[in-house]
């Protein structure tokens, strides 16, 4: 007998008159294949990656709120010269939300085990209040476990432990990380401090500096400091870190820490090279906080890389029991190292409001907000 699920879904649409709607639409769930299940979904964390894809880059200061049958409507402008980039997505509505957590309602063949069971999910199109996948996207949250805790499971717990497995397959021994005071940030530090790896901090403000320091991070630097750039060099020296991670983009960020592990191998060398320290330095970019251009300026000598970075890649090159590895440590230690917190709760319809999209579109520390797509 066919079970069948109808509800809501949030869904971005981009026009060719570059015109961003986000409106409610009404979707059907039903028939799990073997392998599949449908899940309610009760949660899911309005994570910078998920809102980068469902505004894109429309112009905030120009919302418009407005109202169907089927709920609240928003649209916004997006400026001529960022149309370029989006033609594959006009006319195509996208459902946003990259992992979310809730109830199995439904389950196929060989899934059976999860019924009536709470799960955290992976794999878009989570802003929706249900969705169905197959079991290898989900992970059955520990006993007493919430669908709050569990709804950010995967992105900022995955990419934090990726940064650990990246340094050690590639030979580094300790970690520079910019923006460190966000969710993912002080997640990284707690891993760190658990395993044992050292981890360098670099955050912008005195209160962030504070706030980490408070959980036990040993090396914490302001950015914003007059001797910030001295500061570096001697953290990168006393960690030893060739290997930076930085979610900004946009900036001299790259190349200042580049420029701080040259000078800091350069202390240890004993004779002249003119090629420079001969150590192999590595900055990841792994998001664009600041959508400016990436500055490298300066001499590092002659071994150093700047390249991207995205934790699915470095996910898949650990294969199926790297993965599992990851995850299982993952439930086991949810309400713990990747315990996350949320400044507020929203709704489809609170969720649509103008006011509320500019609070949570602010890029704040300790600013996420989390989806209740059931209401």
């Amino acid at each position: 007998m066919t079970q069948a699920f109808a509800g809501l879904q949030l869904q971005s649409t981009v026009s060719s008159e570059g015109v961003l709607t986000l409106d409610l639409a009404k979707g059907n769930w039903a028939d799990p294949a073997a392998g599949e299940i449908i899940v309610r979904i009760e949660a899911s964390p309005l994570n910078p990656s998920d809102l980068a894809n469902v505004f894109g880059p429309a112009d905030l200061s120009t919302l418009e709120s407005g109202k169907t049958d089927a709920g609240p409507v928003l649209t916004a402008r997006i400026p001529a010269g960022a149309m370029g980039g989006l033609a594959a997505r006009i006319g195509q509505p996208l459902v946003g939300g990259n992992e979310g957590a809730g109830t199995v309602v439904v389950a196929g063949s060989g899934a059976e085990h999860l019924l009536g069971k709470l799960v955290g999910t992976f794999g878009g199109r989570m802003y929706a209040q249900y969705r169905k996948l197959p079991v290898a996207d989900c992970i059955p949250l520990p006993e007493g476990a919430t669908a709050q805790q569990g709804a950010a499971m995967f992105i900022n717990p995955l990419t934090a432990l990726c940064f650990v497995e990246t340094m050690k397959a590639e030979g580094h021994s300790a970690i520079v990380h910019f923006a460190a005071a966000s969710s993912l940030g002080q997640m990284l530090n707690r891993i760190c401090l658990k395993d044992g790896v050292p981890l360098v901090n670099v955050v912008r403000s005195a209160e962030q500096v504070a706030l980490l320091r408070s959980a036990g991070a040993e090396h914490v630097l302001n950015s914003s400091d007059p001797d910030f750039i001295s500061q570096l060099i001697d953290a990168v020296e006393a960690t030893g870190a060739t290997l930076a991670f930085d979610p900004i983009g946009g900036g001299r960020q790259a190349a200042q820490v580049l420029d701080a592990m040259e000078k800091a191998a350069l202390r240890k060398m004993t004779s002249y090279d003119r090629y420079g320290s001969g150590k192999f330095k590595q900055v990841y970019i792994y998001g664009m906080l600041d959508s400016a251009p990436v500055v490298i300026d300066g001499w590092f000598g002659y071994a150093w890389s700047v390249g991207g970075w995205l934790f699915s890649y470095s996910l898949a090159r650990l294969g199926a029991d790297g993965a599992a590895r990851l995850k299982q440590r993952i439930a086991d230690e949810l309400t713990t190292t990747f315990a996350n917190s949320y400044i507020d709760e929203l709704t489809f319809e609170t969720m649509l409001q103008p006011d509320n999209v500019r609070a949570f579109m602010r890029r704040s520390t300790g600013g996420k907000y989390l989806l209740r797509p059931q209401g």
